[in-house]
C-alpha cells in the first residue's frame, strides 16, 4: 500500500484546481468580499446609528442616507459576487472536476496488476473512488470559503476594531490566534484519526459488498448469523474509530464555546467603561458587538468545518493510497505494439515464484509452435494456471523471458498483448449490460449479424432468442440471471467474435452438459484452426485431439506428447487417465 503524506494530498487537491482558473478566481473573490463585508457593514451601521442619534440638521439626514445607500450597495455587491461564484464554481467547475477526478482514478485502477485486485475488496475500491468524487470538491470549498476567508476576515476585522480602540483589536487577535493555532497544531493528530475512521468505513463497505456478491453461498450454507457477526465486528471497529475522533472534536468545541464567552465579557467591559468615559459611542457598541458576533459565528462554523475538513482529508488520503498506487506491472516507456505473425510462444529459462512461496518454475524453457494446439494437465496447484497467467503477463517472471514471435512480452504494451489473445475462463464474468454488448465486448464496431453468427457458432442463439428481450436482455450483475452453461457459451461467442491469433481455454466447457459440449467442441475445433491454442483441462477427454499435451507436477513439466503417446507410457498422465471419474481428474489428496 502506497504511503500518502499530507503534502501529497494537498498537492493533489491543488492539481485538481489547475484547469479551472475562473473557478479559483471566483472562490478568492467571494472570500475577499466576505472579509470586507463582515467589517464594513457593521462600520456603516455604526455611522448610521451615530448620525441618527445626533440628527439636528438636514445635513445629518443626508449623511444617514449616504451610509444607508452604501449599506445596500454592499448587500447588492455580495449577492452579485455569489452569482458569479454559483456560475463559475457550482455550474462550471465542480461537475467537471468530479468527472475528471473519477476518470483519472479509474484509469489508474484499471492499470493496476492482477495481484492488486486479489488483495482488495472491489466494494472498498468503488467506495474510495466515490470518496474522491465527493470529497475533493467539498474540501476545496472549505479551504477557500472557510480557511482563506477566515484569515481575510480576521485581518480586516482587527484593523477595523483598532480604529475604535486597540484593546478590542488585541482581544480579537489573542482569542482567535490561540484558537486557530491550537486547531492547526491538533490537525495532524485529527487527520490520523480521520484517516483511520475512513479506512475502517471503506473496509466495512467492502465486507458488505463481499457478502452481497456471495449471497447464494450465505443462504445455502445458512451463514447469515456468521456473516452478521463478521459485519458487526467490522462495524464496531468503524464505530470506535469515529467515537475517538468525535471525542477530540467535543473538547475542541468545549474550549471554543467557553473562550468565546470570556472574550465577549472582556469586550463588554471595555465598551461600558469607554461609554462611561466618553470615548465609546452608540455606533461603537454596534460595530464591536456585530464584528465579534460575526467572527464568533464564523469561528463556530470554522470549528465544525474543521472537523469536516479532517474527515474529508482522511477519506482523500486513504483513497489516494490505492488510486495513486504505482502499478506493479507497467509498460516500458519504449514499449511497442505486439505484432503476431505466426503465434509462436516461447519460455526461455523462466524462473517464477509467488511472494512468500517457494519457486514454482525453475529454469523453464519450452516452445509452443505456431498454430499448435497444446493441452495442459496436472493436479491443482501444479502450475497450469500460472503458466497461462505468465503468458497473459498477469505476473512478471523473476528472470528469463517469455517471447511471442520473438518479442519479449515485457517490451510490448499490455493492451496489444491482451488484444492478441482470446481467453475463455472456467467461470466467465459478464457485465450488467445487454447480452449483445457482452458478446461484442472488446470487439468494437461489430455488426448485429456478426454478433448473432458468433452466438450461433457457440450454440447460444437458441437460448438468447427465447429470452424476453432476446439480445437486448440484461444479464444481471456478473451475469447472475444466466446459468453457468449460458455464461460459458456467451464467453465462447465473445472469443469467436474477437478471433485473436492466440487462444487460451481454461476449462471452457466444464459447465456444459454432454450434448451441448459435443456441439460446441465442433465450433471450438473450427475456432482453433490456424491459431496457437492452449487448453487447460481436468476433463482429459477434451484433449484427445491436441497436437501435444504438457503434464504439470509441482511447477515442472514431467512429461509431454500426444494423448496416444502418453497413454502408452507409465507416467503421471496414464495415472490420471486411469483414475479419472466421469472424465474429470480427482484432487491429488483423493488419489
Amino acid at each position: 500500500m502506497t504511503a500518502i503524506s499530507s503534502k501529497q494530498v494537498l498537492s493533489y487537491i491543488f492539481k485538481c484546481l489547475r484547469p479551472y482558473p475562473l473557478g479559483v478566481f471566483s472562490l478568492v473573490l467571494v472570500s475577499v468580499f466576505w472579509a470586507i463585508d463582515v467589517s464594513v457593514r457593521p462600520y456603516l451601521l455604526k455611522q448610521i446609528l451615530d448620525n441618527v442619534t445626533e440628527i439636528t440638521t438636514p445635513d445629518r439626514v443626508s449623511e444617514v442616507w449616504v451610509y444607508a445607500i452604501y449599506y445596500m450597495l454592499m448587500s447588492f455587491g455580495m449577492s452579485s459576487v455569489y452569482r458569479v461564484y454559483g456560475y463559475f464554481v457550482d455550474i462550471k467547475m465542480i461537475p467537471e472536476m468530479r468527472k475528471k477526478t473519477a476518470l483519472e482514478a479509474l484509469q489508474n485502477l484499471l492499470n493496476q496488476s492482477h495481484n492488486f485486485y486479489q488483495n482488495r475488496f472491489s466494494g472498498s475500491l468503488a467506495n474510495k473512488v466515490n470518496h474522491l468524487i465527493q470529497s475533493v470538491p467539498d474540501i476545496i470549498r472549505i479551504i477557500f470559503d472557510q480557511f482563506l476567508a477566515l484569515f481575510l476576515v480576521l485581518a480586516v476585522a482587527i484593523i477595523t476594531l483598532a480604529q475604535v480602540n486597540v484593546a478590542f483589536a488585541l482581544c480579537m487577535f489573542g482569542w482567535t490566534g490561540v484558537f486557530i493555532v491550537g486547531s492547526f497544531k491538533l490537525s495532524p493528530y485529527i487527520n490520523r484519526l480521520s484517516d483511520a475512521w475512513a479506512e475502517k468505513g471503506s473496509l466495512f463497505t467492502g465486507k458488505v459488498v463481499d457478502v452481497m456478491v456471495n449471497i447464494i453461498s450465505v443462504r445455502f450454507f445458512t451463514a447469515k448469523k456468521t456473516e452478521l457477526q463478521i459485519l458487526d465486528k467490522a462495524s464496531e471497529e468503524a464505530v470506535l474509530a469515529e467515537k475517538k475522533l468525535q471525542w477530540n472534536y467535543f473538547w475542541i468545541w468545549f474550549v471554543y464555546g467557553y473562550s468565546f464567552c470570556l472574550s465577549l465579557a472582556i469586550n463588554f467591559y471595555f465598551l461600558i467603561n469607554g461609554w462611561k468615559e466618553g470615548w465609546i459611542t452608540v455606533g461603537d457598541f454596534a460595530l464591536v458587538l456585530m464584528i465579534n458576533i460575526s467572527i464568533g459565528d464564523f469561528l463556530w462554523q470554522f470549528a465544525r468545518e474543521f472537523s469536516t475538513f479532517s474527515s474529508l482529508f482522511g477519506r482523500i488520503t486513504q483513497a489516494l493510497r490505492d488510486t495513486l498506487s504505482i502499478p506493479e506491472i507497467q509498460d516500458n516507456l519504449d514499449a511497442k505494439e505486439l505484432v503476431v505473425t505466426k503465434g509462436q510462444i516461447q519460455f526461455d529459462k523462466v524462473h517464477f515464484r509467488y511472494e512468500t512461496a517457494d519457486p514454482l518454475f525453475y529454469n523453464k524453457s519450452i516452445t509452443i509452435h505456431p498454430g499448435e494446439k497444446v493441452g495442459l494437465v496436472g493436479y491443482s496447484g501444479g502450475g497450469k494456471t500460472t503458466f497461462v497467467n505468465l503468458i497473459l503477463r498477469l505476473y512478471d517472471v523473476s528472470s528469463g523471458r517469455i517471447l511471442i514471435d520473438g518479442q519479449d512480452i515485457r517490451s510490448v504494451t499490455q493492451d496489444s498483448l491482451h488484444h492478441a489473445i482470446s481467453m475463455i475462463p472456467q467461470d466467465p464474468s459478464l457485465f450488467h449490460r445487454s447480452i449483445k454488448d457482452n458478446i461484442a465486448y472488446g470487439s468494437e464496431n461489430q455488426t448485429d449479424e456478426a454478433i448473432i453468427e458468433a452466438a450461433r457458432r457457440a450454440h447460444a442463439h437458441e437460448f438468447i432468442i427465447a429470452m424476453p428481450d432476446a439480445y437486448e436482455t440484461m444479464g444481471g450483475e456478473r451475469g447472475v440471471k444466466l446459468s453457468g452453461g449460458q455464461r460459458q457459451r456467451l464467453a465462447i461467442a465473445r472469443a469467436i467474435l474477437k478471433n485473436a491469433p492466440i487462444l487460451i481455454l481454461d476449462e471452457a466447457t466444464s459447465q456444459l452438459d454432454s450434448l451441448t459440449e459435443t456441439k460446441i467442441q465442433a465450433s471450438l475445433k473450427e475456432l482453433m484452426q490456424g491459431k496457437t491454442t492452449i487448453v487447460v483441462a481436468h476433463r482429459l477427454s477434451t484433449l484427445l485431439h491436441m497436437d501435444r499435451i504438457l503434464v504439470f507436477d509441482r511447477g515442472k513439466i514431467v512429461d509431454e506428447g500426444t494423448h496416444q503417446e502418453l497413454i502408452r507410457k507409465e507416467g503421471l498422465f496414464k495415472t490420471l487417465w486411469n483414475r479419472q471419474i466421469g472424465g474429470f481428474l480427482q484432487d491429488e489428496e483423493d488419489v
